[in-house]
């Protein structure tokens, strides 16, 4: 028997790790993957930091209410989150989906994150713009300069909330940046794995319920966030995660003309269980 040891050993380890992962997505479906009714797909294994699918990756699309995340990630940077925000008319100009807030009222601005990201309200969104940049312009500058300081090449961002307004639009490659961003913020995670969150207006005491649009959380028990988003222009989108056995997968889907939390569910599964089985037969 023959030994090695030092470098040649180091060599056959490396090669050994290398071949592992290199075929560890070998039976992926990704022909089924390219079947999917959907206008552009992303899906990345956050444990090999692998890209395991990609469609359409570089298309400029419409973000609608992904926007939020980049919304709520400066209002958490910005600090101070136990102030109070007091609802002006022009945070409430605003179509639904809302919170419902009254001129006068005071909310905290932990709880409009809250309520922008897991109901995804849009008066909670612009309210965040005005309290953070002073109006909705200047948050625009705020959001576009941070997309590009995270590598967000190919975005620009108009509103807070994710309205097809000018020349507000994004690539899947760049979402999937925005989220990996994000997801580094132990306060966002907190907030976007809540099903449901209750809050009262500081100066009335009027109760507000934020429940979740994320179907994915309800029905999947590994989901772990991270945002929905619809506009008739985007159509239904999903920043989906989820966590399994110490497996991290992300999923970054647009325009979905199929059950987006079905299709997710059934993709987080898959990478799973496949992961799990080629690293037994590995052994």
């Amino acid at each position: 028997m023959i030994k090695t040891s030092g470098p040649l050993m180091h060599r056959y380890l490396f090669l050994f790790i290398f071949s592992l992962f290199s075929s560890l997505y070998a039976d992926i479906d990704i022909e089924e993957l390219s079947k999917l009714n959907v206008e552009a797909l992303l899906v990345k294994d956050l444990t090999t930091r692998e890209v395991i699918y990609s469609k359409e990756a570089l298309k400029r699309v419409a973000p609608a209410s992904l926007t939020k995340i980049m919304t709520a990630m400066l209002a958490i940077e910005q600090g101070g989150l136990n102030r109070p925000v007091l609802i002006t008319s022009e945070m409430i100009r605003v179509e639904p989906t809302v919170a419902g807030y009254k001129e006068g009222e005071l909310i905290l601005l932990e709880d409009l994150i809250k309520a922008t990201m897991i109901k995804s309200d849009n008066d909670a969104a612009m309210a965040i713009a005005y309290a953070v940049g002073g109006n909705v312009k200047n948050f625009a500058v705020m959001m576009n300069e941070k997309a590009k300081k995270i590598g967000m090449r190919n975005t620009h961002f108009t509103n807070p909330c994710g309205y097809d307004i000018g020349s507000h639009y994004s690539t899947p490659k760049d979402l999937l940046k925005l989220a990996e961003y994000a997801i580094k913020n132990p306060i966002f995670n907190d907030i976007t794995r809540q099903n449901q969150f209750v809050y009262y207006g500081l100066n009335t005491n009027r109760k507000y319920v934020a429940k979740t649009h994320n179907q994915l959380l309800n029905r999947y028990e590994y989901a772990v966030g991270v945002k929905t988003g619809y506009t008739s222009k985007a159509g239904p989108c999903l920043i989906a995660r989820a966590k399994k056995d110490g497996n991290d997968c992300l999923i970054v889907m647009l325009n979905s003309k199929a059950n987006r939390w079905v299709v997710a569910q059934q993709i987080f599964e898959q990478i799973f269980v496949q992961r799990v089985n080629t690293l037994v037969e590995a052994l």
